[in-house]
Formats: C-alpha cells, structure tokens, sequence
C-alpha cells in the first residue's frame, strides 16, 4: 500500500512539475489555472493541451501549450521558422469565428519557455481519438484509449467539416492548407472543430468571383514543423505547386478514408523521397482499387472516390458535401439542429423538443450526455421552454449513473426545484417532476432530497391547481418508501391530511385517503393508532367514496399484519364511528354490507382476544384456589388480612359479578403470594387452627327450658335439640373447610370470612346459639339482592341482609297464617315461635332477635326499605334460594345468612321446609 502510495505520489509531483515548467512565466497563468494533461494537438501534435479554468469566474477551458525545449535540437533560425509558424496560426485562428472552428478564449501569449493559449473546453484531437498518443500523457488517459467512434458521431463530424470548409471557402476566400486529424479537434461536448491555419492561403482577389491562391513550394530542408502533412495533402501541391479549395476537398476524402479505417491514410508518403511518393500516387489515384475504399459506407463510398481524384474538377465542393443524402440521418440532423437553436425562436423550440424524446433512444449514450444534454440544459434559463426541455433531461437522466446524475444533471435541475414563476410554467413544471419522482428520489443525494426535491412535493400538495394536488396524491404511495420516516412523518401527512380536510373537491378528498390508506405500512401503529384514525372521524363529508375511503383505512390497518388495532380503541372509537357510518342514507346495498363485514370482523376479533383474556384469567384463579384448598390455613391468614379480600371475593364469586355476569376487570397483579409465609405467620397460623379445632369440640348451648306444661316441654325440646344439632353439625362441617357445591343455579350466593361477631343494625352482635362470642361467615343470599352501603367489600363486612320470607305474602294485610303448624304439633300443646329456639334474654332487655320479629307488614316494610336489589324490587327467597329447602346449602359460607336480623313473615310453605328438613 505504502508503495502504491509513493508512486501515486511521484507521478503527481511529476505532472506538477511538468505543467509548472510548461507555462511558468507565461502571462496565461496569470488568469487561468492550469490542470492535468488531456491530450495533443495541432501540427505534429505539438501542442499539448490542459484544462483548466479561469480564475475569475470558474469558467472552463483548455490551454494549449508549446515547449520550446521541442525544438531544441534545430539552429536558432530553423527555432524561430518553427515559432512564428506556430503564432501565425493561432493568431489567424483568433481572428476567424465560426461555430466549426476552434474558439479561442484568450489570444496566444509568449514566454521564454512556451507558447500558450486558451480555447473552449477540449476533449481530444481527432488523431489522438483514432491511436496517434505523440505527446500524450503517460499513461494513456483511458478516456481516449477506449474511445470509439460511433456512426452518428462520423457522419455529423464529417458534415461539421464541410460546414467548416465551406465557410472558409465561401466566406473567408481561405484554403486551409493542411486539413487532418491533428488539426480537427472534438471539444467537450463532441463537437469537431477545425484549427492549425498555420499554412493557410488567403485569396489574392477577394473581391473577385473566382479567388486564386498562391502557394509556397515544397522545401524538403525545411523542419517537418514548417511543412503540412504530405499523407492529407493534394498531389498539386507537390507536383504542380498550385492549390485551390479542391486542394482542402481532397484533404477531405483522405480524413474520410482515415476515419473509416482506424486512422490510416489513403497512401503512405515517404518524405525524404516526397516527389517520387506522390509520382506513384498519383497512378494510384487514376486507377483506383475498388477495395481501396470498401470500408467506407456504400452510400458515401462514390463521393470519397471523387473527393480523391486527381482531376480537381471532379471534386465536389463543401456546399455540395453539405447537401449528400448520407448527412440526412436522424442522428446527424438531430444534432445539426441541436447547433443551430440559437437561430430558433421559442415556437420552433418548442415543437422540436417535443419530438426530441423519440429520437433520443436511437442515439448513443455519451452523444445524448455529452452532446445533447448540455444544449437542453442551456435552456433552463428561458423559464418558457423550461415545461418543454425538462422531460427530455428527465429521459436521459434514467440512462445516466448515478455519478453521471450528480455530476452533470443535478447542479442544472436544483434551480428548476424552485422554479415558481410565471405559474403556469411552475404548474407545469411540479407536474413532470411528480411523474417523475421515483427516479429523483433514488439517484439524489439525501441532502438535496430533503432541501429541494421534498419541498417541491409539499408545494404541490398545497397548490391551488386540483389536477397537481390529485396528480401528487396519486404518485406518493408510489415512492413512498423512498421517503426517510421523520419527513413522511412531519411533514408529509400533516399536509395529506389538511388537503383533505380543506378541500373543496371531492376527488382531492378521496385520493387523500387513499394515498393514506396506501402508505400505512410505512408508519408504525402508534402513529396511525393516535393520528390517522381520530383524523377519519374529523372528515366532515358523507359522500359514498368518503366513506367507502375511511371504512378502508379501518380496514387496512385492523387487518395488516404490522399494524393491527387494539380491541379497546375498537370497543370506545371504532366500531361506534363505523356503526354510525353505515346506517348513512347515502350508501347502497353493496357498500352497506361491507360496512358490515368489517363490523363483524371487528366484533369477532374483540371477542375472542377479550374472551381468551377471560380465560386466562379464569385459569389463574382456578390455580389459585387449588392452592388454597391443598393448604386450608391460609383461609384463616386471609380472614386477618385485610389486602386479600379482594382474592377472598374472587374465591366466592369466581368469574361472575354480583349481577350474574363475567367479570374480568380483576387483575391478577394484585393476588399475594400465599405460600411464601414468614415464621411469625405461620406461627399464628398454627394457633388459630388449634383454635379453631377446639371450637369445633365443644358442644353446643341447650336452648332455656319453656315453664308451660311438661309434656309440651318435652316435644318442644326435642324438636328444637334436633335442629340446633343438625345447624351445629352443618356449622361445624363449613368450618372444618369443607369444600363448597356450586351455586345454585339462577342465584347469586357469595361469601367471605368475618373476622369478629356478626353485628346487627345499630352495632349490636348477634348471637349465633353457640358462643356468643364466636364469629362465623356471614353472607348475602337472594335472587338480585345487592349489599347496601357505599361499596361492595364494605357494605359485606358490616350489613347482613336477611331473606324475606313476607315476599310470599306480598300485597296482603293479613297477620300471618300459622295454621299450616298445626300437623307438628298437637291441638292441646301450644304453639312454639322460632324465636323461642335461640338463647332466652333476660326479662326487660330489648334483644334484636325480639325486636326484629314484627308484624308482617312492618318486615315488608323494613326489607323493602334496606333490602331492594339493582333492578329496584324488593329482596327476597325463591324456594331454590330458601336455605331450608335444601340442606346442602348449609356447608356453604353463606348458609349464616339465614340467621336473619329484619325478622321472619312465616308462610304456608314454612310447614312443607320443616317436613323436608325433619321428615
């Protein structure tokens, strides 16, 4: 690498020194700056040529350069014979303009070391083009070593000369005197140029019709510097010693013969001998082999025979070389016209550069950049043919490299970018640039993209034209992807929405949400999720394409894959948007139903994602649960802690609400972690189960003896010793932990521990007919009963709503009916109330069991008041929900629930639920 580096390093100080000891001194420098070598030129290929550039305005040139150190091998006669040959051609040339002739940008300047001057941009002379590298940089610019020639390029550059050659012989009264490839020079744009008039011959008798020219004869002691090239010269000028302008038409046919057979000439010309060469040329020339020419083109092949004959008589002039049917291809006359705009006016413009794009593909690449392309982009600057030149830049733009692009295309097209006057040029303009915007977007540079070629973008989004705006909505999906994210994101969809949104125009407003629909999967969801979609909602039109637009964008971002929409934002904005949407009396049949199908679609997505949510939810609960039930003491640990009761409702409710209905807002977040128990816990856990096993052994309260007779007595004790014992043994079998049946269908059953004695209105306790102090579970059972007070754990943990039997006897007056006790006891025993079954209260206190025993009307009333479910009727037992009527229902928690505190209305059906219970 280091010696890759060096020799770079070398060859660069070489070529420095080179040009630095070329012009060093010379009053060019002064002005121009001077660059790398390009190639040569000029007679011999003398001169050698730079480019470089104009130190004031940056204009580019080329400098030709002659060393005298060349010459250092002749006598210092011979040296200045050799110089002012040399300035006599350049001066002549500065004197002459003509578009095919070489233009001079600064006359030729003398040094002590050099000879230079400077001309327009030069790419080569013809020779250095056709293999002669004298006095070419080494190694040979690859440019010219890989040149070749196409067709079109040898037609037009043939026709140049003649058009060159005729000016000088119509015009000027000139012959040029040494016409050949190192004479004729291709200039950047590929134009061929004439120069070294170094041995031109002007007219004697300019004023006259006929001009006569007189020429010098040849000296063969002269330098080869001060002589034409014998091999291009006509045989008069050596045999004769006269000339005329067939002389430079002769030139001619052997510059076309060159340029057909990879620069060779028609004889070789042995120079030391020149008299004897052209002797035998000469009986060549009368008898020409037909395979002489066979590689000229067959319908130029008879003019170049005559072009070479010997006879110059025979020759045809410029004008008439001009006029060949071989000049009329469209490659040619596509480029002869491309040199003669300037004589147009914007009509005749116009016209052809519409009809520029079909010729352009038949023309070969470098011709259409390095030929055309600059003459189109000269037009940039008369903003009326800019509509007109810009897409054919555009079409040659696809052709070109990247490379080619920035370098040549570009730096022209920024100042169209901005272009906004006059309007309807600018209208114009935006249109062929949107048309074209996918090729824009991928051969600029991102920094031009975001300060030129997106500005213009937004600028036809807010134009007043509908046909632009609708043309720009159209084309954005289609390079959308080419657009970095934060500009689509800023910039871009702000300005597609308030097109829409501002619109007047129903097509604007349809092609924007379609384009939006179309660019969605550019975006993330977010972004769609909080700015597209409350934007729908915004669109103040019902026409059917409106809708059908919006009912899209729902549809294309719930169903792709990337995108999706959370069912919440389809439960609280969607569907309510889309519902009312459809029932728009706008739509018909066919649209209706696709309003549905989506509808649908959303409906089904949300259900079974909120269903699988449920699901999940059910499955950790139900895993929960078993862990309670495999460990039975953390509900004891759960009774004291108060941060459990909301697991200890979920425990009792399971999946369904107060109400009957799923339930998934619980949130498993909040569930502890029951197994992992400290040592102070579980010691406490321990003591209260020791606790709770002797509660269990010890052996219920007998309720007081009743002072009537004895034998009522008797029954009366029996009867109610085998109730309280079957309530023990149930009481005793829910807190051994028993597990609990399901709920009975059609009734809400929930329960959860008490921590202290059940409390009765008024903060009373109640006794249980145990152990007064002993609390139990207490529960709410009813068909829709809801607990009273501010909130639901609330109102459980201190109000016990009591079933009212009195809903049997709703809408009577009647005191209760108790005839149906009759067949448990007999006629002459007296009748015993279930409030004489519970411990009897000393004489003068006012106990809530006694209070609470009324008058049936007075319960109804008490029950209607505290007890009235959600849907506002009053509370009460079904006989599936009366716990006498099915003893199972005592090992639930919620079987306290029937140790009631707003008393008992005692019905006909109390007498059927004592048979079941006692038999």
């Amino acid at each position: 690498m280091e010696s890759m580096l060096n020799k770079l390093k070398s060859t660069v100080t070489k070529v420095t020194a080179d040009v630095t000891s070329a012009v060093m001194g010379n009053p060019v420098t002064r002005e121009f700056e001077v660059g790398r070598h390009i190639a040569s030129g000029g007679p011999g290929t003398c001169w050698r040529i730079y480019d470089g550039t104009k130190k004031s305005t940056k204009q580019e040139v080329a400098v030709f350069v002659f060393e005298k150190r060349m010459i250092d091998k002749y006598q210092k006669f011979e040296k200045d014979q050799i110089v002012d040959s040399l300035k006599r051609g350049v001066q002549q040339l500065t004197r002459l303009r003509h578009p095919r002739l070489l233009t001079v940008q600064h006359p030729l300047e003398e040094s002590r070391d050099c000879l230079a001057f400077c001309t327009e941009p030069v790419f080569a002379s013809l020779a250095n083009v056709l293999g002669q590298c004298e006095n070419l940089p080494y190694p040979l610019p690859p440019d010219i070593k890989d040149y070749k020639l196409y067709d079109v390029e040898m037609k037009y550059g043939l026709l140049q000369i003649s058009e060159g050659l005729s000016f000088l012989h119509s015009s000027v009264k000139m012959v040029h005197g040494n016409l050949c490839p190192e004479n004729i020079i291709l200039n950047k744009s590929g134009s061929w140029k004439i120069m070294g008039f170094d041995f031109s011959i002007s007219s004697t008798n300019p004023s006259d019709a006929e001009p006569k020219y007189t020429c010098k004869e040849w000296d063969p002691n002269s330098p080869p510097l001060c002589l034409p090239n014998p091999e291009y010269l006509a045989p008069e000028y050596i045999l004769s010693v006269s000339c005329d302008s067939a002389s430079d038409m002769y030139s001619l046919g052997v510059v076309m013969h060159a340029i057909f057979n990879e620069g060779k000439p028609v004889f070789k010309v042995n120079k030391h001998a020149i008299f004897k060469s052209f002797s035998r040329q000469l009986d060549q020339l009368s008898t020409m082999n037909p395979t002489l020419l066979n590689k000229i083109p067959e319908e130029v092949r008879g003019h170049a025979k005559m072009l070479l004959s010997v006879t110059p008589n025979v020759r045809p002039d410029a004008d008439q070389m001009t006029k060949l049917p071989f000049f009329d291809d469209v490659g040619a006359t596509t480029l002869q016209y491309f040199d003669s705009l300037f004589q147009r006016d914007n009509l005749q413009k116009s016209q052809f550069y519409k009809d520029l794009p079909k010729v352009l593909p038949k023309l070969p690449k470098r011709v259409v950049i390095y030929r055309i392309l600059p003459a189109l982009t000269s037009e940039f600057i008369n903003p009326d043919m800019v509509p007109f030149v810009l897409p054919n830049v555009l079409l040659i733009a696809e052709e070109c490299t990247k490379e080619e692009y920035v370098r040549l295309i570009l730096p022209d097209l920024v100042p169209v970018f901005k272009q906004q006057e006059p309007v309807q040029a600018s209208n114009m303009i935006l249109l062929i640039f949107l048309q074209k915007m996918d090729l824009l977007l991928t051969k600029t540079p991102a920094d031009n993209i975001k300060n030129s070629v997106l500005p213009m973008v937004y600028r036809a989004l807010e134009a007043p034209s509908v046909q632009i705006q609708e043309l720009c909505l159209n084309i954005i999906p289609t390079f959308a992807n080419l657009i970095d994210y934060p500009s689509m994101k800023n910039s871009l969809i702000p300005r597609v929405k308030s097109a829409c949104l501002k619109t007047s125009s129903l097509a604007v407003r349809v092609n924007s949400l379609v384009c939006l629909g179309k660019i969605l999967e550019y975006l993330d969801k977010w972004f769609v999720i909080d700015e597209i979609l409350p934007f729908l909602q915004q669109i103040p039109s019902r026409e059917p394409a409106v809708l059908m637009g919006v009912l899209g964008i729902y549809k294309c971002t719930f169903r792709h894959q990337k995108l999706g929409i959370p069912k919440e934002h389809l439960a609280t904005k969607i569907l309510p948007h889309l519902v009312s949407l459809s029932i728009d009396n706008n739509l018909n049949l066919n649209q209706f139903n696709s309003f549905m199908v989506v509808i649908r679609d959303m409906l089904s997505r949300m259900e079974a994602e909120h269903k699988t949510k449920l699901e999940q939810l059910h499955l950790m609960q139900e895993q929960h649960r078993s862990l309670n039930i495999s460990n039975p003491g953390n509900q004891s640990e759960e009774a004291k802690n108060p941060a459990s009761s909301g697991n200890q409702m979920e425990d009792v409710f399971g999946s369904t609400g107060v109400n009957g209905k799923e339930n998934g807002s619980t949130s498993t977040a909040s569930q502890p972690n029951r197994m992992s128990l400290t040592l102070e816990e579980k010691q406490r856990l321990a003591k209260e189960q020791e606790q709770a096993a002797k509660l269990r052994n010890q052996q219920p309260l007998a309720p007081q003896a009743i002072k009537p007779g004895s034998a009522t007595n008797t029954k009366t004790k029996d009867l109610t010793s085998s109730l309280l014992n079957s309530m023990a043994s149930l009481n005793s079998l829910s807190l051994a932990n028993t597990a609990r049946p399901a709920p009975v269908q059609g009734s809400t059953v929930s329960a959860f521990a008490s921590p202290g004695p059940m409390m009765g209105p008024m903060g009373v306790q109640v006794s249980n007919g145990f152990n007064q102090s002993m609390g139990f579970q207490t529960g709410v059972m009813g068909l829709g009963m809801r607990p009273s007070g501010p909130g639901l754990y609330s109102g459980m943990a201190t109000t016990t709503s009591a079933p009212n039997f009195g809903a049997f006897n709703q809408g009577t007056n009647q005191a209760p009916d108790m005839s149906a006790l009759d067949s448990l006891f007999t006629p002459s025993q007296p009748k015993v109330s279930l409030n004489q079954m519970g411990p009897k209260a000393a004489p003068g206190t006012n106990t809530p069991w006694r209070n609470q025993f009324g008058s049936g009307q007075n319960t109804q009333t008490q029950m209607h008041s505290s007890s009235t479910g959600g849907g506002g009727a009053p509370s009460g037992f079904g006989a599936q929900a009366n716990p006498f009527f099915s003893p199972q229902n005592f090992s639930q928690a919620a079987a306290a629930a029937s140790l009631n505190q707003s008393g008992i209305k005692h019905s006909a059906s109390s007498s059927n639920d004592l048979k079941d219970l006692f038999g």
